[in-house]
C-alpha cells in the first residue's frame, strides 16, 4: 500500500490544502488546524452550520502567518498573532486561543455575514486527546475535533459509492437508462491522509477499522478509535449543496453505537516527514 495524497485544512472547517509532502508533528501535521473561527462567545463556527466556511482557502506562510483568500474578496495576509490577545474559546479541553486581530476578524465576518473572530492555537501542547477518544496523558493535539490525523482508503470510499448506487437504484427500480449518481468525493471525509493499494485486492474496503498501528514512510502512528461522521459530510465543499449523502447509506451499512463511520483517527509515535507515494505498513 501507499499513501496517495496528503491534505492539511489550515483553518478549521476551511478549505483544504493537498500537498506532496508535510511534517508531522506530536499534534498532527504541521500547519494543520492551528487556527480556526469563533463567534463572540468564543464558540467554534463550523461549516455545519456556516457553509460559507468552505469559500475560504487559508495558505501558510513560512512565517506561520496565512494569507487568506475567498470569492470577491481582496486577500488578507495575517502574520501569527505571538502576541495576540487572549480569547475564552469553547472547544473541548481548550479554554483560549490567540486572537489574530481586528483586520482578520472583519475579514472573515464579511465572508460569513456575521460577527466573527479568527483565533490562533499558539501552543498545541496545551490541548490534550481525551481519554474517551484513545488519547493517554502524553498526546497532544491541534484544534481538530477528537484526533490529530485522520485516515481514509480509497477502497472504502469506492465501496460506499457503490453502495450508493446501488442503493438509489433499489429506490427507485430503474431498470437502466438512468445515470448513477457522481461519485462521492474524498474531500467530503476531510482526511488528512489517503491509503491506496499498490496492486488489486491488497486494501479491501474498510480494512483500516482493524488497524491498531501504521507506519508511513519513516513515521509511525497508533490509531486511536474510528471516526464519526457528521452532517458536515453533507455539504459538496465545492459546491455547497447540501443532500442526504453519504450519511443516508452510511446508516444503512455503517452504523453502530447509535453513529456512522468511515475513517480513522492517527496519533503519532514518531515525528518526520511523510511524502505521497511513500510505502504504508500496517500492524
Amino acid at each position: 500500500m501507499r499513501l496517495s495524497s496528503l491534505h492539511l485544512y489550515p483553518i478549521k472547517s476551511t478549505r483544504g490544502l493537498e500537498r506532496d509532502a508535510a511534517v508531522v508533528e506530536p499534534w498532527g501535521l504541521e500547519h494543520d488546524r492551528r487556527w480556526m473561527v469563533v463567534d463572540e462567545a468564543g464558540q467554534n463556527i463550523t461549516a455545519r452550520t456556516e457553509q460559507a466556511l468552505f469559500t475560504i482557502t487559508a495558505t501558510p506562510g513560512r512565517d506561520g502567518g496565512l494569507v487568506l483568500t475567498a470569492p470577491d474578496r481582496p486577500a488578507l495576509r495575517v502574520p501569527a498573532p505571538l502576541s495576540g490577545e487572549p480569547v475564552p474559546v469553547g472547544l473541548s479541553r481548550l479554554d483560549r486561543a490567540l486572537s489574530a486581530g481586528a483586520a482578520a476578524d472583519a475579514w472573515v465576518s464579511a465572508v460569513l455575514s456575521r460577527a466573527a473572530r479568527l483565533v490562533w492555537l499558539d501552543d498545541p501542547q496545551q490541548r490534550e486527546v481525551g481519554a474517551h477518544h484513545g488519547g493517554t496523558t502524553t498526546d497532544v493535539m491541534n484544534l481538530a475535533d477528537a484526533g490529530p490525523l485522520l485516515l481514509t482508503s480509497t477502497a472504502s470510499l469506492t465501496q460506499l459509492n457503490a453502495w450508493i448506487a446501488a442503493d438509489l437504484e433499489a429506490r427507485s427500480g430503474k431498470c437502466g437508462g438512468e445515470p448513477d449518481p457522481e461519485p462521492l468525493s474524498m474531500m467530503r471525509f476531510r482526511p488528512n491522509v489517503v491509503i491506496d493499494a499498490d496492486r488489486a485486492g491488497e486494501l479491501r474496503p474498510f480494512a483500516e477499522d482493524s488497524w491498531a498501528a501504521v507506519r508511513i514512510g519513516d513515521v509511525r502512528f497508533r490509531t486511536s478509535e474510528l471516526c464519526d461522521r457528521c452532517v458536515m459530510t453533507t455539504v459538496d465543499p465545492v459546491t455547497l449543496a447540501r443532500d442526504k449523502e453519504p450519511i443516508r447509506t452510511l446508516a444503512r451499512h455503517r452504523r453502530w453505537g447509535g453513529s456512522t463511520w468511515f475513517g480513522s483517527r492517527l496519533i503519532p509515535v514518531t515525528i518526520g516527514t511523510i511524502r505521497v507515494g511513500d510505502p504504508v505498513f500496517v500492524a
